[in-house]
C-alpha cells in the first residue's frame, strides 16, 4: 500500500502542571504570605521528572534514532518549562535532543494553561505570544498548529487562533458535533478555509490513559482495534497527558513496555504512517466543515466547560479573577501580573469541580484537596489577599499619576513665556 493511501496517525502528549496553592485562612490575609506552595510543587514535578519525563524522552530519543517513522508531538505549557528551568532543566535538554530529531513537532497554547480564550480582551492573544516565545527560546521553533488548554475550542477561538496566524488547531471529536462523521478526518472552520482543524479519538486516547490496566492492553491488541478503522479515514489523533507513562501509570504496570512496542508496529504498519501535525496539513485536505458554536474541550462525559466552570463556585472565582484585569495592567507590577496569570491556571478551577460518579473521581485524583468546597475557599482568601494588595497599589498608581500630571502641567507653565500666555489669553491665533 502506498503513502497516499496510508492513513496518518498523530500522537501527542500535554506536558503541564501547575503552581499549586499553600494552604491560605482567612487568618492570613494581609500578613503579606506566598500563596504558592513551592515545597509541594518542587516534589511532584522532580518525582514526574525522573518517573515519567526522563525515561520516557530517552526511550523516545532510542525508538526515533532506531526508526525515523516514529513521530511524536507535544504541548508544554509556559509554566511546565518555568518549573523545568528552576528545578530539571535536564528534561529540556532531553525535550530538546528530541527537537533535534526532525521527528517531533511541538504545538502552541496558552503560556499559563489557562480559560483566556473564554473572555473578549487580548489576554489570551498575550498568553499565546509569550508562549511562542518560549518555544522558539527552549527549541528554536515557529509552531503552526495550536492547540488550547484542555482543547477549549469554538468558532469564535478558531478565529482568534487564526488572526494569530495558526493553521492548524487540535480539539475534542466531540459526538454532539460529529454527528454520524468520522472523527478520523481533518476538518476545518466554517468560515475560514484555512483553519484546518483535528480531532482527538477520545475512546483510543482514554483506553490508555485511564483504562489500561483495567482492559489488559496489548501492544497488539490496540493495532488490532487501528485495524478495524476503515481505509477511507485519513487522520487518526491519538492524545493524552503525558504524566500517563510513570506518573499516572507507574512503570511497574508495563506502560512504558507498551508504549514501546506500540510504537515499533505502528511505525512499520502497512496501513499506517505516523506524521505530525504540520505534514498532514500540508499533505491532506479538510474532508468537511467543524461548526462548533458553544465551547467543547476534552474533560468529563460531557465534553464542555464544566469541568471549570460548571458551578456557581468555579463561576465566583474565575469571574472575580478576571474583573482584575483593567486595574492589573493599570498598576505596571510585573510580580503581580505574573502572579495573577498564575492563578489563571485552569488547574485551580478544576479543583472546585462538584461531579460525582466518574467525572468526581478523576477530579479527586488531580486534586490536593480534601474536597472542592476546601479547594474553593482557599483560592477565595488568596484572591481576596491579592485584590487588597491590588487596591493598595491603584490608589498609589493612581496617585503617582495625578501627581505626575499636575508636575508636568506646572513644569509647562513655567516654562511658557509670559507674553505667550498674554497672546493665547486676548485670544491671538496663526
Amino acid at each position: 500500500m502506498n503513502s497516499q493511501t496510508e492513513k496518518k496517525l498523530i500522537l501527542y502528549f500535554q506536558v503541564h502542571q501547575p503552581k499549586r496553592l499553600k494552604t491560605f485562612s482567612l487568618f492570613d490575609i494581609g500578613q503579606d504570605k506566598p500563596y504558592f506552595n513551592d515545597y509541594l510543587n518542587n516534589k511532584i514535578l522532580l518525582r514526574i521528572a525522573h518517573e515519567c519525563y526522563l525515561p520516557a524522552n530517552e526511550m523516545l530519543l532510542k525508538l526515533i534514532q532506531e526508526n525515523p517513522k516514529v513521530k511524536i508531538t507535544f504541548s508544554i505549557s509556559g509554566i511546565m518549562m518555568e518549573q523545568l528551568e528552576e528545578l530539571a532543566p535536564e528534561v529540556l535538554t532531553s525535550f530538546r535532543k528530541l527537537a533535534e530529531t526532525g521527528s517531533v513537532e511541538f504545538l502552541s497554547e496558552t503560556y499559563y494553561h489557562s480559560l483566556s480564550s473564554l473572555r473578549e480582551s487580548d489576554e489570551f492573544e498575550t498568553q499565546v505570544v509569550l508562549h511562542s516565545e518560549k518555544l522558539l527560546e527552549h527549541f528554536g521553533v515557529h509552531p503552526t498548529v495550536f492547540r488550547n488548554t484542555e482543547l477549549i475550542y469554538s468558532n469564535e477561538i478558531g478565529r482568534r487562533i487564526s488572526a494569530l496566524g495558526y493553521r492548524g488547531v487540535f480539539t475534542e471529536g466531540a459526538d454532539r458535533i460529529l454527528g454520524d462523521r468520522s472523527v478520523h478526518q481533518l476538518y476545518k472552520h466554517p468560515e475560514i478555509d484555512d483553519l484546518k482543524i483535528f480531532l482527538r479519538n477520545y475512546r483510543l486516547s482514554d483506553d490508555i490513559s485511564f483504562r489500561f490496566e483495567q482492559s489488559n492492553l496489548t501492544a497488539k491488541k490496540f493495532i488490532g482495534w487501528l485495524d478495524k478503522i476503515p481505509d477511507d479515514n485519513a487522520v487518526v489523533t491519538l492524545g493524552m497527558d503525558y504524566e500517563t507513562f510513570g506518573e499516572h501509570k507507574k512503570r511497574s504496570s508495563g506502560i512504558f513496555d507498551f508504549l514501546a512496542a506500540f510504537l515499533r508496529e505502528v511505525a512499520n504498519h502497512p496501513c499506517y504512517q505516523m506524521a505530525l501535525p504540520s505534514e498532514v496539513l500540508e499533505r491532506n485536505a479538510a474532508a468537511d466543515v467543524f461548526d462548533v458554536p458553544q465551547p467543547i474541550s476534552w474533560a468529563d462525559e460531557s465534553r464542555d466547560l464544566s469541568a471549570w466552570l460548571g458551578n456557581d463556585m468555579q463561576h465566583d472565582a474565575f469571574d472575580s479573577l478576571m474583573r482584575m484585569e483593567h486595574d492589573l495592567k493599570f498598576v505596571e507590577d510585573p510580580v503581580m501580573l505574573k502572579h495573577w496569570r498564575y492563578l489563571q491556571s485552569s488547574d485551580h478551577f478544576y479543583y472546585m469541580s462538584t461531579k460525582l460518579l466518574n467525572d468526581g473521581e478523576v477530579h479527586s485524583y488531580f486534586s490536593h484537596y480534601p474536597s472542592c468546597y476546601e479547594a474553593f475557599m482557599n483560592f477565595m482568601n488568596v484572591y481576596t489577599d491579592f485584590a487588597q494588595s491590588l487596591t493598595t497599589k491603584t490608589i498609589l498608581a493612581e496617585h503617582e499619576k495625578q501627581t505626575t500630571s499636575a508636575l508636568e502641567a506646572e513644569r509647562r507653565k513655567m516654562t511658557t513665556p509670559v507674553w505667550a500666555m498674554n497672546m493665547a489669553a486676548q485670544g491671538y491665533h496663526h
